[in-house]
């Protein structure tokens, strides 16, 4: 009896094994089809095309190496901290860094953390087969949830030692759902998991998982590190002045129609803004621009005028908003107005800010904390984003206690790296 089940089971792995790989595969060519209309899929794909020549160029045979993989720019800040810590610890190793998203290898592609910076190729069993065969890692590191069922697979097979840090997990995941074997079996091949939270835990021993620690989340060791960086921005202070300022960061259009309506109708004079667009397209920055009414400048534009004049200052750049939070008074933090995904919020709070968020941040722990704390508040629609902004301009004493509210939190969640390290080291 007992044979015959391990047959089925046996079978079932297989069947679903096939049905992924051939998913695998379709995804591979609608992403090809796709990236004929889309650039930043067709960075991707490209890129994928040219990473085992890259991997042959830059490794050998005998070369030693560490395999960090981040999905995206977002997992790369957050696994930052871990990353520059290894590098210290392993100077004669060469560390490879993979992306699956161009939006995080696009950015990083030339991050001294790193030796080697490619994509991360589709996931099949020949491409996890060569690409191991090629890197043969010492160590191992995936951030937070990017989980790939026959990379991990093969790192089982080659009985080489990886772990997941930041790890976050929800009820409605895979892992945890009867369809869901693959991505859960690929759990199994991480020595150990670091996870966010208790409840990430709990969801991973219901699993059979054990061999969990709640290290909470490395962001808030990035972004406190920040403060042991010099954050000063010459141009910025140029253009605040002594007025008080707020500082939109990674706004989408969705946030922008909030933000510019309020700049347009309720702003007084001797309030400046700061806007970082997610998007930096030069239409859509122009189409941003010519929507305020208040006197208005790039930042590409700065060299030829005196910032001080003007009371909206626009950032079509990317790398400054995390200095850029240090000259904030309140903060607005994009994404959550609509689908698009709340951006990084500990960035700001950091800096010791009160904070404004749209709605949409039911998967963004952090936020509701910073709202159960009354550090934030989450806007829904134009009269909310109004009364939050002017509550905070008019009363000195409501800000510096939500800022305060914010640096706190940051403190208090401190150390997940130490953990992390200290894991490894033994």
């Amino acid at each position: 009896m007992l044979n015959n089940e391990l047959c089925i089971l046996a079978q079932t792995f297989f069947i679903l094994n096939i049905l992924y790989t051939l998913g695998i595969y379709i995804a591979d060519f609608g992403l090809r089809i796709i990236s004929i209309f889309n650039a930043k899929i067709k960075l991707g794909t490209k890129g994928r095309s040219n990473t085992f020549k890259v991997l042959e160029a830059q490794l050998s045979k005998t070369t030693e190496t560490l395999w960090f993989h981040c999905a995206s720019l977002g997992e790369y800040e957050q696994g930052l901290p871990v990353f520059s810590e290894l590098r210290t610890l392993y100077p004669n190793h060469k560390i490879v860094l993979t992306f699956f998203s161009p939006s995080g290898y696009e950015i990083r592609k030339k991050t001294p953390v790193a030796d080697v910076v490619t994509y991360l190729p589709l996931d099949t069993q020949k491409n996890a087969k060569r690409f191991l065969d090629l890197v043969n890692p010492e160590l191992t590191i995936f951030v937070k949830y990017d989980i790939w069922p026959n990379f991990l697979r093969e790192l089982k097979n080659k009985k080489l030692k990886a772990i997941l840090i930041s790890a976050s997990f929800r009820e409605n995941q895979s892992f945890f759902k009867w369809y869901g074997r693959q991505t859960k079996n690929a759990l199994f091949a991480f020595e150990h998991i670091f996870t966010q939270n208790k409840k990430s835990k709990s969801l991973l021993e219901q699993i059979d998982y054990n061999n969990v620690t709640v290290s909470g989340d490395t962001r808030f060791d990035r972004v406190a590190n920040q403060l042991l960086q010099d954050n000063t921005i010459d141009f910025i202070e140029t253009f605040k002045q002594d007025a008080l300022c707020i500082v939109i960061g990674s706004s989408w259009p969705e946030d922008e129609k909030f933000i510019v309506e309020y700049i347009n109708s309720e702003a007084t004079s001797n309030t400046k803004f700061i806007i970082a667009p997610h998007n930096i397209k030069p239409s859509q920055i122009q189409d941003l621009k010519r929507s305020v009414i208040k006197r208005s400048i790039l930042f590409s534009e700065k060299e030829e005028v005196d910032l001080s004049n003007y009371q909206v200052l626009i950032l079509d750049t990317i790398g400054l908003l995390s200095k850029v939070y240090n000259y904030a008074d309140i903060a607005y933090v994009g994404g959550a107005v609509g689908k698009t995904g709340l951006h990084n919020t500990l960035e700001a709070a950091v800096f010791g800010v009160p904070i404004v968020i749209g709605a949409n941040y039911e998967k963004f722990p952090e936020a509701q904390a910073m709202i159960d704390n009354k550090g934030m508040i989450s806007i829904s629609n134009q009269e909310q984003l109004n009364t939050a902004f002017n509550d905070f301009i008019s009363d000195p004493e409501k800000r510096i206690s939500f800022g305060q509210q914010n640096r706190s939190y940051i403190e208090e969640n401190e150390g997940a790296v130490i953990q992390i390290i200290d894991f490894l080291r033994n």
